[in-house]
């Protein structure tokens, strides 16, 4: 491995503005995001946005990355740190892979290189994941990776009529070394 952004499958990397394309199309994917409903966008929007990414300082540890393929170098998502709390050293990530990508081990791969990263280098003693309740491919994804359930917001998150469970996951920066081995390139 030639990087520590780099895995056997996938490679993180900067968001670039030409990735516009491909965010509009991992909306086209899922217009719910795996939870509500969101509004249709303009190219514009995606444009601007990935433009906005692309230039963007890391703000007390919160970014976004994109995933690709190191087959093809093909854009297959994005992950991130999107709320710290680093006076108590902990952080929450997000990853999204397009629906054409999906359970091919990139979200996996992806989430470990992240992991790695926010405990080995920057020093974080908990992670924590917030998935809704009904979404069994994360909560199996963040289960195999060695995350806890630590408690259930019930009826947490409204959308699509009714009120939805909001599953607390947690790992420890010593379980996800015993898993994963933080040292690991």
């Amino acid at each position: 491995m030639a990087s520590s952004w780099t895995g056997r499958r996938v490679r993180l990397r900067a968001i670039e503005p030409d990735d516009w394309t491909a965010f509009a199309r991992f909306a086209d994917d899922d217009g719910r995001g795996g939870g509500r409903l969101e509004l249709p966008r303009s190219a514009e929007s995606y444009r601007a946005w990935a433009k906005e990414q692309a230039v963007a300082e890391c703000d007390d540890d919160r970014f976004r990355l994109a995933v690709e393929t190191m087959a093809t170098g093909e854009l297959v998502g994005t992950v991130g740190s999107h709320r710290t709390g680093s006076r108590s050293g902990w952080f929450e990530f997000d990853v999204t892979i397009g629906a054409d990508h999906r359970r091919k081990g990139y979200a996996a791969e992806a989430l470990v290189l992240l992991l790695r990263f926010m405990f080995a280098e920057r020093r974080y003693h908990k992670c924590l994941a917030a998935v809704l309740a009904h979404n069994e491919a994360s909560l199996a994804l963040t289960r195999r990776l060695g995350f806890t359930e630590e408690g259930r917001l019930r009826e947490h998150v409204f959308f699509a009529g009714r009120h939805h469970d909001l599953v607390m996951m947690g790992m420890l920066a010593n379980e996800f070394d015993q898993r994963h081995a933080m040292s690991e390139p």
